[in-house]
């Protein structure tokens, strides 16, 4: 297995690392029914704050992680959020998302970040598991709020 980062002009395995997510979530529309342009794709990926790693078995991608640096306002530092993290059915339990997540805790002074923060589902054991032995558990709440359509009423 190698961990590489996926870089500007690499659409093929852009693409198989979006329908790793898809796979691996059982949403496959969601990561692959409208993938970005060529130009939002290495604008992403060239951008310095977000990170997508895969995890290779040849040219296979079987594993992948998304994440975005959040530079702070209070103190000269970041924080990492890890926003995806998918490895392939054939590929669980043999270390691949571990090896991803410590490449990037080896990479988090490259950002100045002090703190990774990743999310999981209470019913979901199995990442539960494997991120209670890498950190600190955190039990907090999520809201997903939506844009405005009109102004709001006061």
């Amino acid at each position: 297995m190698e961990i590489v980062q996926l870089r500007p002009g690499q659409a093929a395995r852009y693409a198989a690392w979006l329908s790793l997510f898809g796979a691996a979530f059982d949403e496959a529309d969601t990561y692959t029914g409208a993938m970005p342009s060529e130009a939002y794709r290495d604008g992403l990926l060239a951008n310095g704050d977000f990170l997508a790693l895969a995890a290779l078995d040849g040219e296979r991608v079987i594993g992948g992680l998304a994440a975005y640096v959040m530079r702070k306002f209070e103190r000269e530092r970041s924080e990492i959020y890890i926003y995806d993290l998918a490895v392939a059915e054939d590929w669980r339990r043999r270390g691949v998302a571990t090896a991803l997540i410590n490449t990037v805790r080896k990479r988090a002074p490259e950002w100045d970040a002090w703190v990774l923060m990743i999310q999981a589902d209470h019913q979901d054991e199995a990442p539960v598991a494997l991120y209670s032995k890498l950190g600190q558990r955190e039990d907090v709440l999520h809201f997903d709020i939506l844009p405005l359509e009109s102004e709001p009423e006061i």
